[in-house]
């Protein structure tokens, strides 16, 4: 049974009123209400620490200043926010704060994204009053597989220490010794090794922790971000993307920099494993970028303008010699749920096609959290819309086919080259449809440079059957185009259902079809 929604209550925030559910903090209540409070130990994952001193408030009728991110509200509470009292409350703790914190602003990973930096522009900016020797610490201690720690940076918010307690309950740093001396530190000879150790350093509100994946690559404020979904398993996490937009004058090296974890407490919550921010490789190295016509004599050259015709010519000739036997598929299900329905509706539905095949990489390990042992991100989508996931049979592919559409690049994993390229070659007419260049691409007469999911429209199924919408947030690279574009050119071409396809422009549209004729998807619809 859904539990009872907590009853909203009346607050004055600096005088204005806000509306705020009974039993929440006077942090969340003023970040509901667009009103930002300091803060640098309090993150949401976690039960309230109260270390940083930061979000002090004054609340009318409490004799001192009270810490808003472990404070609960009650109805008709004015809290000031701003006060004069506050203000100067900040600046102390920002002083304490910065008397043993190193120079460090022009050189560290963090600056631009550093917490300490924003609060001292908006509250600091006094001259220092320290006059002892600053504490010397460890500057570059390598405390995990990708992490470098600058304990003289640390704030002791103590955020690493509880997320490897509560999240990932490993433990792998604790805070050392005590008073000035107090430091974050790993266990003798125990490294922070787990999926889930690059969060460590997302989480950090200051530079003490830094990932040696991004350390000293650029600077943030020369990224853009963008918002995808990652597609290295089924778990489907949120995630965002940054990437480098260049300069007019020179290349980078290359274009996306950095993955990190976008909230969704249904998915993923606010963390994104290793693999997923670490492995996106994939969106930038070898890269297919314009149409590939291989040992194709007396043909026209093919544009994304003329293929959906070109291959529409080549089916239909099939299709009315009644040769449908001689078409087959070899499908991967890092395709979206709409070029999956398309394929469905073409193929298996207007032209009763039996060789359909599924390419995909082969099963991982899961972690019991968020990393699935599926390595690809829509399984559970192909199965919904009606697919038997069957493994590619090469016999039955070199016997009797005519033409092949094959999608993706990774059949090429699946089996020796001598093998599938015996199996190939029996093949009359045959078409990838990859984003990458690969050894894959010589045996195909014509290759299409295709999207990734980060670079085009459409939704996902997770494990747990859970659609999932996204927006492209990278360009494609040259001439890429996403496949439910061609596949809907394509019906249209075809003519067995040309008013069914004639009304599909977009993902969204077929997502809206699918739901009519798919319950499972009407039900995610409604």
């Amino acid at each position: 049974m859904q539990e009872k929604a907590n009853e909203m209550i009346k607050i004055f925030i600096d005088k204005e009123p806000v509306e705020a559910e009974q039993g929440t903090t006077v942090l969340k209540a003023a970040e509901r209400a667009g009103i930002h409070i300091p803060h640098l130990c309090y993150h949401p994952a976690f039960p309230p620490e109260g270390s940083c001193r930061m979000c002090l408030v004054e609340i009318e009728g409490f004799p001192k200043l009270e810490l808003a991110c472990s404070t609960v509200v009650k109805d008709e509470m004015k809290i000031s926010a701003k006060s004069e009292r506050v203000v100067k409350a900040r600046k102390a703790v920002l002083e304490f704060l910065l008397a043993e914190h190193p120079l460090d602003c022009p050189i560290c990973d963090k600056a631009g994204d550093c917490k300490l930096q924003d609060y001292y522009d908006e509250y600091g900016l006094f001259e220092s009053q320290f006059k002892e020797a600053k504490e010397k610490r460890e500057k570059k201690l390598k405390i995990g597989k990708s992490l470098i720690l600058d304990q003289e940076r640390c704030v002791l918010c103590t955020r690493c220490v509880r997320f490897l307690k509560e999240v990932t309950t490993t433990q792998d740093l604790g805070v050392f010794h005590r008073g000035v001396h107090s430091s974050v530190n790993i266990y003798e000879g125990a490294a922070v090794e787990n999926n889930y150790s690059g969060n460590l350093a997302e989480i950090c509100p200051v530079g003490a922790i830094t990932d040696e994946d991004f350390r000293f690559k650029t600077r943030s404020w020369f990224l853009k971000e963008g918002e995808s979904i990652c597609p290295l398993c089924s778990r489907g996490c949120n995630i965002l993307i940054e990437y480098h937009p260049g300069f007019p004058r020179f290349e980078v090296p290359k274009r996306v920099y950095r993955i990190k974890a976008r909230e969704n407490p249904e998915v993923n919550d606010f963390w994104v494993c290793d693999r997923g921010r670490y492995g996106y490789s994939y969106l930038d190295e070898h890269r297919a970028d314009k149409i590939i016509m291989n040992k194709i004599e007396g043909e026209n050259v093919l544009t994304w303008e003329n293929i959906s015709e070109y291959l529409g010519e080549k089916i239909k000739r099939l299709s009315s010699a009644k040769k449908t036997s001689g078409i087959a598929l070899i499908l991967h299900t890092w395709l979206s749920n709409e070029e999956l329905f398309l394929l469905h509706k073409i193929f298996k539905d207007d032209l009763k096609v039996e060789k359909i095949f599924f390419a995909d990489l082969p099963q991982g390990e899961a972690d019991g959290y968020l990393l699935t042992s599926e390595t690809s991100p829509n399984r559970r989508g192909a199965q919904e819309i009606g697919f038997d996931i069957k493994p590619v049979d090469l016999d039955a592919l070199a016997s009797g086919t005519d033409f092949l559409l094959a999608f993706g690049p990774f059949l090429s994993g699946l089996f020796s080259p001598k093998d599938l390229k015996a199996a190939l070659n029996t093949v009359k007419r045959k078409v990838l449809f990859s984003s990458y260049t690969h050894e894959l691409n010589s045996l195909f007469d014509i290759v299409l440079p295709v999207a990734l999911i980060a670079e085009k429209e459409g939704s996902l199924t997770n494990v747990e059957g859970k659609v999932q919408g996204f927006q492209p947030a990278l360009e494609p690279p040259g001439e890429s185009l996403p496949e439910w574009k061609v596949l809907s050119d394509l019906g249209k071409e075809l003519g067995i259902d040309s008013k069914f396809y004639s009304e599909l422009p977009s993902p969204e549209a077929i997502l809206i079809e699918m739901g009519k004729k798919i319950p499972f998807f009407k039900k995610k619809n409604d």
